[in-house]
């Protein structure tokens, strides 16, 4: 690139960093607080808090991306022709594709990053992010113990604690009603919640057990230690369920027919996988919209505020068809074709519009032919 396009590539590159960081960051803010309960009903840290949010950025980076992209490249080249820099290039004799390439190049840097994360980032950062909230919504200490409150676990176990002191808990209380008929109260002094054998199980330290036996007669035993197993009472969930947005390519279009909810959702799948291969060519379409917006005619000192709401109309319609096709495929299988076909014939048509409009922004004026009988250097 030259030193005037190496400029330019900075500038719409600096946008496009600050915008879609600044985006990102809105999206998160919003996306926190829909994890909130990982905090207020789980009693996870902070840490495992931002970490969950954390998590779900790349699939917010590449939904932002091609509007970013679009955002920052009219407002650089906004700024930059207002400027005077595109007279610039115009005298030097530059063609509109030297003008527009660092704008496109960009627009490939950003389509190559936009595929690398919908084909490998996306679905890791989101089965990361489902599996940690799986294990913070089935952290059996963060569900039944919490020190001054009645907890359970369905109705047929009830856990109180009087205070909790580091890992010990005092002044401990256990309902057990897995049998209803032999219902078992326990009582302790402490207790500490430990591994035995790969099983959760709560060591209890000066118990009193009370139940009533076969003849209704209650029956009193104190323990030392007592194990209490806790498997039983744990929540068993069942196998994690990864969803469209959390499988890789090759799984979203070989699905396993003998899976009776990925054959259920096949087309879903089929849907995702055209989707995360044709999202990328949208930044193509928007780099080609910023360039039509602020290129696509005369200089102007007055703005180009026309053309600019025009292209950013057209960029919403663009986005907009985009997500609707995606959502109406999961149900009809051939509008996958429309995926395809919206950012390609958008891109030749533009690129058609633009740069088959003239070899040169600044051509020089033809000089009009001398009138009939004129003789140079003659006078009149």
């Amino acid at each position: 690139m030259t030193k005037i396009q190496l400029h330019l590539f900075r500038q719409v590159l600096q946008a496009v960093l600050i915008i879609v960081g600044s985006l990102v960051m809105v999206a998160l803010l919003a996306q926190g607080l829909s994890r909130t309960d990982v905090i207020l009903e789980n009693r996870q840290s902070a840490l495992t808090y931002f970490y969950i949010v954390m998590l779900g950025s790349p699939q917010v980076i590449a939904l932002l991306l091609p509007l970013a992209l679009f955002v920052a490249g009219v407002w650089s080249l906004n700024r930059i022709h207002k400027d005077s820099e595109i007279v610039v290039a115009q005298a030097a004799g530059m063609t509109r594709w030297q003008v527009a390439s660092p704008v496109m190049r960009l627009a490939v840097v950003c389509m190559l990053a936009h595929m690398s994360v919908n084909l490998w980032v996306q679905p890791m950062s989101q089965r990361a992010m489902r599996e940690a909230v799986a294990d913070a919504r089935a952290d059996l200490a963060a569900a039944l113990f919490r020190a001054g409150q009645f907890t359970s676990n369905g109705e047929r176990l009830t856990f109180y604690a009087r205070d909790q002191v580091g890992g010990e808990l005092r002044g401990v209380l256990i309902s057990d009603m897995t049998d209803p008929d032999y219902p078992t109260d326990i009582l302790a002094r402490s207790a500490a919640l430990v591994t035995v054998d790969g099983h959760p199980t709560l060591l209890l330290r000066d118990a009193l057990s009370q139940q009533l036996d076969a003849n209704q007669q209650l029956s009193v035993l104190e323990f030392d230690q007592y194990m209490f197993d806790l498997t039983d009472f744990m929540k068993e969930d069942s196998e994690l369920v990864l969803k469209a947005s959390d499988k890789f390519l090759f799984e979203l279009l070989f699905v396993d027919r003998r899976n009776y909810f990925e054959n259920k959702e096949a087309d879903s799948f089929l849907a995702e996988a055209n989707a995360r291969l044709t999202s990328p060519l949208l930044n193509i379409v928007m780099a080609l919209l910023a360039i039509f917006a602020v290129l696509g005619g005369d200089f102007s000192r007055q703005g180009y505020s026309k053309r600019i709401g025009i292209a950013t109309g057209g960029a919403i319609f663009v986005l907009v068809v985009h997500l609707a096709l995606q959502s109406a495929a999961a149900d009809d299988p051939q509008l996958n074709i429309a995926l395809w076909a919206v950012p390609v014939l958008t891109s030749l048509m533009l690129g058609w519009i633009y740069f088959g409009r003239g070899a040169r922004i600044g051509r020089k004026q033809r000089i009009a032919p001398p009138p009939p009988g004129y003789i140079p250097g003659a006078r009149a």
